[in-house]
C-alpha cells in the first residue's frame, strides 16, 4: 500500500487551484501558495517547470500515487499504440481506486485506494485489494455484500458536488459498476484543466 506522505490539500495550494473540486479545499478562500512567502511566489514558469506542474497535478489527483508506479505508467502508454497522453490517461482511468472514485462509492481518490486496500472490492466476483489493479471495459466492479450499508458508502453515493461520468453503468441500489469504454481525456471530468501531454514531454526529456 502506498502511503500517503502529505496532506491532501497541501498540493492544491502548491498548484494554486482546487484539484478535486472539493468544496472544502483550501484554495477557495487563498489561491496562493502555502508558507510565508507564497503571495509572491509567482514568477514565470520555465518549460520544465510547466511540465513538471502538470505532472505533480495529474499524479496527485489520483491520490498522490508514487514517482516509481506513475513512471511505469508513462513507460507503459508510451509502448501502446495512439496518442501517448491519450494512453497515460487511459491507463490512470483503469486503476481500481479510480473507479470506484468514478462510481461515487467512495468519497475522494484516497479514500477509494484504502476502501479497495482494506478488501470492500470485488472484480467480476473475486475480491481484489490492490488499487492500482487494471480494469478492463465489461468487467463488474462491485461492494462486497457487507460493506454496502457503510455510511461511508452511503454518503459517497449521494455526493451532489459531482456526477457519474457517462462511460460507466452503475447501479447505486446494488452499488455495482461498469467501465463501457477507455475515456479520452476531453471525456474525464476533472475540476482543473490536465494537460497529459506536458506529462509524456517531461518524461521525455
Amino acid at each position: 500500500m502506498t502511503k500517503r506522505a502529505e496532506a491532501k490539500y497541501k498540493l492544491d495550494r502548491r498548484m494554486g487551484q482546487n484539484i478535486w473540486g472539493r468544496p472544502k479545499s483550501p484554495v477557495n478562500r487563498r489561491e496562493y501558495g502555502p508558507g510565508q512567502h507564497g503571495q509572491r511566489r509567482k514568477g514565470k514558469l520555465s518549460d520544465f517547470g510547466t511540465q513538471l506542474k502538470a505532472k505533480q497535478k495529474l499524479k496527485g489527483y489520483y491520490g498522490n500515487i508514487s514517482e516509481k508506479q506513475f513512471r511505469k505508467y508513462y513507460a507503459e502508454a508510451i509502448r501502446m499504440k495512439g496518442d501517448s497522453g491519450d494512453n497515460l490517461i487511459g491507463l490512470l482511468e483503469r486503476r481500481l481506486d479510480a473507479v470506484v472514485y468514478r462510481a461515487k462509492f467512495a468519497a475522494t481518490p484516497f479514500a477509494a485506494r484504502q476502501f479497495v486496500n482494506h478488501g470492500h472490492i470485488r472484480v467480476n466476483g473475486r475480491r481484489v485489494n490492490i488499487a492500482s489493479y487494471q480494469v478492463k471495459p465489461g468487467d463488474l466492479v462491485e461492494v462486497k455484500e457487507s460493506s454496502k450499508q457503510l455510511t461511508i458508502v452511503l454518503e459517497a453515493s449521494q455526493l451532489a458536488e459531482r456526477d457519474t461520468p457517462d462511460f460507466y453503468e452503475v447501479d447505486h441500489s446494488k452499488m455495482t459498476a461498469k467501465l463501457t469504454r477507455v475515456p479520452l481525456p476531453s471525456e474525464v471530468p476533472y475540476p482543473v484543466m490536465m494537460e497529459p501531454n506536458l506529462v509524456i514531454e517531461f518524461y521525455s526529456r
